[in-house]
């Protein structure tokens, strides 16, 4: 990804409410740890990175899924 993209997107969360400011924080900072120790994300599949991208237009359009259905995610990945 371009630095000018990932930028963006930082500026667009800080709009965000507090709690999606949360969850955008708790997926990055559990794709960086899942990163430690490997060279990829090589543990998600083709589908797992259309379900994040996904997800990403969908906050980018504020649509959020529920509290329970980003704890289901998480736990899925544990």
């Amino acid at each position: 990804m371009l630095t000018k993209e990932i930028q963006a997107i930082v500026d667009r969360i800080r709009t965000w409410p507090a709690d999606k400011q949360q969850l955008a924080y708790d997926l990055l900072t559990w794709i960086e740890a899942k990163g430690e120790g490997m060279d990829d994300a090589s543990d998600l599949t083709e589908e797992d990175w259309a379900d994040l991208e996904e997800g990403l237009a969908e906050a980018d359009r504020g649509e959020f899924v529920s509290e329970e259905e980003m704890q289901a995610f998480f736990d899925k990945y544990r």
